[in-house]
């Protein structure tokens, strides 16, 4: 049976390809890569003949978002149907793999039937859909080259009667490009699809078509307008917006009705204080205000009959400054981020860039963006809600972030749970963002994610946040997104999952690991732990003491155990009276104790007010201690050399008559030890 096309397998675990080849070599010829590196390679090689990609998201290597990039790079994606097969359901997962041009999505563990229907309606649905799209696409180009062409030639005309080149048209289109794309960047006040943002790049070389009918005595005069003549000049809105309102009466064209509002409104102003009717802040159509920005810079910086061309610097101090008029606060945000590069698009842009590939790049955006219906955004809505349910259910925020355009974006539950934005544009430098996320924190989260590699891309880290007041303890989990081969970092996803409670079970525990049970001074281990640090850190002078109760056994034996107990929990109160904050003090055996400190001056006043302090009663029991003492670094400057040392100088306070304390010297070598024994 002749195969009906070449299927490209890639999943990283053997079984799952067998699994799917199984279910598909009797229709299709089957190819598998265990990677995305192995897919590249085959996808340079057969692109031309593979009618679907069956891909695997989490893969060694070179994972599936990388492998979709590649293909978005190479352009296979136009022509090659992809759909990915993970386990990992994370929506964010998800709508990354369909951002980036996959068709469906099917779960493991995979249902036959499910597979093989998917597939072949895939195969067959993608190659109607690009033939029905390639007869669509001939048509709108062919118009949209005609619309172009009119628009062009119209507005050459107005600009040869006024006495200015071509390039005033392409520069109001190359800003009102621009500036619409960063304007959707900022915020979704003003939601336009491509397809109507083309349109508004079109229409907007038609802006002062009304002139002419401009006598060209005023059109063209060298110096400053009079009043009557400047009222005359002001007309061209009322006469554009009325040749486009003509055209409408024949042709109810959406290309009509944008001219219409760029023609009669891009002179009014955010303040109501233009013309021709004052319009005032959201009164005027978006395309009107963007082609006024785009209008008055490109006046500025240009050479008029009556002025010299400005320099960029100088245009955008005048227009920030007010001295232009007024404009829509987020317009001047637009103009501002872009202001370093405006001056390099225009003079690099040429009548060229707007090529058949261009009209034909945007006849595909608009037939992409009309394909969606008010059912299919409903049921998008309803997803999109569930979802955010289902993230504040889990205490997750949840973030996104583009290392291009340097803006951090927030969950919506996440951003309420922390009080910020959704959209953080610069968040290195973004204050508030400080006061929650401490900036070290954020920069060892930063180096992390630099340090990923597609092999190991998963990255976690535990940090403090600010939350409404309250420090907690969160734990981060991220991963890069990259570009290409992987060489190129380009963005992180990732969340931060409220760890708070097991952070301080975690410390309880770690406490009381370190603790003696009875005692709740230190342990022998913990002890031992931060007297190396200690001793690691200089030859600073301390002190090892170690000290045992003389008569312990005889309050065992006379009030039991219990009393022998309170006795020791006694002493442990003793020893934490009489030492400073900083020292270190444990219990390391059953009646035997350890105090190091570190002193300066001499060091035998402070060994006496401590074996002082540690004498008294309880219960009409009499405390009385032995104790020895090592010094450091004369007796050694490592843990157990200084135990040995004080071990030793313990015997012989014990055998000279107990209740006395001892230092260390050469004359104790070789004598018995009474815990040394116990420490190995």
């Amino acid at each position: 049976m002749k195969k009906q096309g070449m299927i490209l397998i890639v999943d990283d675990t053997e079984m799952n390809r067998s699994l799917l080849a199984d279910m598909l070599s009797e229709d299709y010829e089957i190819l598998e890569a265990a990677n995305g590196v192995e897919a590249s390679a085959i996808l340079h090689q057969y692109s031309e003949e593979l009618a679907l990609v069956l891909l695997d998201i989490v893969m060694p290597e070179m994972d599936g978002f990388e492998v979709l990039a590649l293909m978005n790079k190479n352009g296979w994606i136009g022509h090659i149907p992809v759909i990915t097969i993970s386990s990992e359901t994370a929506s964010t997962y998800i709508d990354h793999a369909y951002d980036l041009g996959a068709t469906d999505y099917i779960s493991r563990p995979f249902d036959e039937k499910t597979v093989q229907r998917r597939v072949r309606n895939t195969i067959m649905l993608y190659s109607k859909q690009k033939a029905l799209e390639g007869m669509v696409a001939e048509q709108i180009v062919e118009k949209e080259r005609n619309n172009f062409l009119m628009v062009e030639i119209l507005s050459n005309i107005v600009e040869f009667r006024n006495g200015e080149s071509g390039l005033h048209v392409l520069h109001i289109r190359t800003l009102t490009e621009i500036f619409l794309r960063k304007l959707q960047e900022i915020t979704d006040r003003y939601p336009l699809t491509a397809a109507r943002s083309a349109l508004i790049v079109n229409a907007s070389a038609l802006h002062d078509v009304g002139k002419i009918s401009i006598p060209e005595e005023i059109l063209n005069k060298p110096g400053s307008l009079t009043p009557a003549e400047y009222e005359v000049m002001k007309t061209h809105c009322a006469l554009g917006a009325q040749i486009m309102e003509d055209a409408l009466l024949r042709h109810k064209e959406e290309l009509l009705q944008v001219a219409y509002n760029i023609c009669r409104w891009h002179h009014e102003r955010y303040d109501g204080g233009g013309y021709p009717d004052g319009l005032r802040g959201e009164e005027i159509p978006v395309e009107a205000q963007v082609v006024a920005l785009a209008d008055v810079y490109d006046a500025l910086t240009s050479t008029r009959v009556y002025k010299q061309a400005f320099p960029h610097g100088v245009a955008m101090r005048m227009i920030m400054g007010g001295e232009c008029g007024v404009f829509n606060p987020l317009l001047l945000q637009c103009l501002r981020e872009l202001g370093p590069r405006l001056d390099d698009e225009l003079r690099l842009r040429s009548l060229n860039d707007v090529s058949e590939a261009n009209i034909r790049e945007l006849s595909t955006q608009a037939i992409a963006g009309s394909k969606v219906s008010n059912r299919t955004l409903t049921l998008l809505e309803q997803e999109r809600t569930k979802y955010q349910f289902f993230a504040s259910m889990s205490n997750e925020i949840q973030f996104e972030y583009s290392y291009q355009s340097d803006l951090l974006t927030l969950s919506e539950w996440g951003a309420r749970q922390l009080g910020l934005n959704v959209l953080i544009e610069h968040p290195e430098q973004n204050g508030e963002l400080q006061g929650i996320f401490l900036i070290a924190d954020y920069l060892d989260l930063q180096d992390r994610l630099r340090r990923a590699t597609p092999e190991k891309p998963i990255v976690s880290g535990t940090y403090c946040l600010n939350v409404k007041g309250e420090r907690r303890w969160y734990k981060a989990v991220a991963r890069p997104l990259w570009e290409g081969n992987g060489t190129e970092q380009v963005g992180v996803i990732g969340k931060f999952v409220d760890d708070h409670e097991e952070q301080l079970r975690l410390e309880r525990l770690k406490r009381m690991a370190e603790q003696d049970s009875l005692t709740r001074l230190n342990n022998h281990a913990a002890a031992r732990r931060w007297i190396q640090m200690a001793l690691s850190g200089g030859d600073r002078p301390y002190a090892m003491v170690l000290f045992d109760l003389d008569n312990f056994k005889e309050a065992n034996d006379r009030y039991g155990h219990m009393f022998g107990d309170e006795v020791l929990k006694h002493v442990a109160q003793l020893v934490q009276k009489s030492v400073r904050s900083g020292d270190i003090a444990a219990r390391i055996g059953g009646d035997e104790f350890l105090i190091f400190l570190e002193y300066s001056g001499e060091i035998e006043p402070v060994i006496r007010q401590i074996f002082a302090a540690l004498h008294g009663e309880y219960q009409s029991f009499e405390i009385l201690i032995s104790m020895g003492i090592a010094l450091s670094p004369e007796n050694g400057t490592q843990y157990d050399a200084l135990f040995h040392a004080a071990d030793q100088a313990l015997y012989v306070a014990k055998k000279g008559g107990k209740d006395r304390y001892r230092f260390y010297d050469d004359s104790m070598q070789g004598v018995l030890s009474v815990l040394s024994p116990m420490d190995a």
